[in-house]
Formats: C-alpha cells, structure tokens, sequence
C-alpha cells in the first residue's frame, strides 16, 4: 500500500479556495480533484488517493463555506421529509468557484469527484463546464434537478464522461437519487458507467477499485 503525502493547505489566489496537492510522480499524466461532503474538509478524502492509479496528480479541495471548527461545505442543506433543501445560491456561487479554479491550474486532463455534496458539485461542474473535464464522478451523490436551465448542450456534452456509484443502503441520499442521475445521464447522451454496492453512506474498496479502472480508462493514465 503507497502512502500517498500531501503539502500543507494551499490558497489557490484567482479563488481564494484552499486546497492540498498530492501525487506520487514528478510528471503526471492527469489530473483528479476531490470534493468532500458536507460538514467534513479536504484532509477526509486523502485516503482514497493510496487506491487510484500513480500517474495522477491529486487535488483535495475545501468548501468555501465554514460550517464547523474542521467543518466545511459548498453549500448550506437540511434534510427533510420531503428530501434535501439546501441554498441555491451558494451551490451555484460554488459551481461558480470551481470552475474558475479549474481555469487557474496549469492545462492538463482532468476529472472532479467527490464523496456526497462533493459528487453533487462534481456533476453540477461536468454538466454546465464540459470543456474543463474529461469527466466527472458522483460517489453517494446525486444531482440537482435546478441545475437543468444551466446544462450543456449534448454537442458540448460529447467529451465528458461520468462515474456513479451509490449504496443500496444509502440512508442519507437514497439509492433513487443514483437511479434518477442515471436515468438523466442516458437522456443526456453522456457516457457513463452506473455502479451499486452493498453499503450505506460510504466509501467502500470495490467501489474504489472500479473508480480507478474508469479513471484509466478516462484520463491519458496508461504506460
């Protein structure tokens, strides 16, 4: 097992976002940001980085919205009977965001994901900024229905892949919500793999093993 080292938080200066950069070789071939759920920050998905491919250069990036004392998020949500309510403004003011931090890295291919509202950022990038992704992925995400008047047109859409994976025992984000991403998925003529695992709210390591086979197969990765 790599033991993947970080740098201490970066400010990133066009977006004020802070964020860590990891990556086992001095030249990567592509690029993979990391988005983490609401009320975490980036350190919680560094893990993750020892299960993917070598070639990559890893980005963890905090939310801009501090919600706690190591607490942060892209946008304020309740959950509620009726499913999640959540500040409009703020998720798009970070879709926003995001997309102007892509801008400001150096050129190479590159895919967002993330865990929970980092997969709804994520997908909510990859849909409206095609251009800036090779592809983006959903890990116990979902997406958001108002985001429909700002997607891409399917020309656009013709160069980005996608990746979800949920679980059958999500009791945060129900299974529906991967079923409904996927189903809009297919409308859309995006290519996608659809994945689902016998776990709840959480990452598991079969789902990281298929993750890292769609990033090879996603991003310029092999030998």
């Amino acid at each position: 097992m790599r033991n993947q080292r970080f740098s201490d938080v970066i400010r990133e200066p066009h977006t004020g976002l802070f964020f860590r950069k990891g990556g086992n070789t001095v030249a990567p071939k592509g690029r993979l940001i990391l988005l983490h759920g609401v009320g975490s920050n980036e350190a919680n998905l560094a893990p993750l980085a020892d299960a993917l491919p070598e070639a990559l250069e890893v980005l963890l990036l905090r939310g801009p919205l501090q919600i706690g004392p190591q607490g942060f998020a892209w946008y304020q949500v309740n959950f509620t009977s009726a499913g999640p309510s959540f500040n409009q403004e703020q998720a798009e003011a970070s879709r926003q965001l995001l997309s102007r931090f892509i801008d400001a890295l150096p050129a190479m291919p590159t895919v967002i994901a993330g865990f929970s509202q980092g997969g709804i950022m994520s997908a909510s990038v990859g849909l409206t900024e095609p251009e800036q992704v090779a592809g983006f992925a959903l890990l116990s995400g979902r997406m958001l229905r108002e985001l429909e008047p700002h997607i891409a047109s399917a020309e656009r859409l013709n160069s980005v892949r996608a990746f979800i994976a949920h679980g059958h025992q999500d009791n945060v984000l129900p299974i529906a919500w991967a079923h409904e991403a996927d189903a809009w998925l297919t409308r859309l003529g995006v290519d996608h793999e659809t994945h689902f695992y016998p776990m709840g709210h959480e990452i598991v390591a079969q789902e990281l093993a298929d993750f890292s086979q769609w990033l090879t197969d996603t991003l310029p990765l092999r030998p």
